[in-house]
């Protein structure tokens, strides 16, 4: 992940990590490997699946988004921006965040969501060199992430 500038006082910090359901959907599939190979390779059994878990949990886990907003700067994952280029933030939940993601989403948009966080924040840009108009960020906590990025 990118430095934060020195001297700079963060404000609103997140790891959003993949949920428990997704940990297990993890064990089941590394699991299912020994079914494959029991028949024709029966050290198969033990060896695949753990290889496989160890393979999977790395992949699921590279997956982890971290959003960091201090005085000056955003950064969401390896994406920065100055927050003088961010006039605001609005919070969706539920219905909300669905629409946001799906329908009303605009195609421009830097997208760093999430399936296992449902609630996003849409990031507004005030930057005429960028054409991209917003990002939409998976939080589980995005009111608190809004209300940071909110003058």
């Amino acid at each position: 992940m990118a430095a934060t500038q020195s001297g700079t006082h963060v404000v609103f910090q997140e790891k959003v990590r993949p949920s428990i359901g997704m940990w297990i959907l993890v064990v089941v599939a590394a699991l299912s490997t020994a079914l494959m190979v029991m028949p024709v390779w029966q050290l198969g059994t033990v060896v695949l699946p753990v290889v496989s878990f160890v393979l999977f949990a790395w992949w699921l886990n590279s997956l982890t988004v971290s959003i960091i907003v201090t005085e000056r700067q955003l950064f969401v994952g390896e994406a920065h921006i100055d927050r003088r280029f961010v006039p605001g933030a609005v919070a969706f939940d539920g219905e909300e965040a669905r629409r946001a993601r799906g329908v009303d989403l605009d195609a421009r948009a830097f997208l760093k969501i999430r399936p296992w966080a449902k609630s996003v924040v849409r990031i507004d840009l005030d930057d005429d060199t960028d054409p991209t108009p917003y990002w939409l960020v998976s939080s589980r906590r995005p009111h608190e992430l809004a209300s940071a990025l909110t003058p």
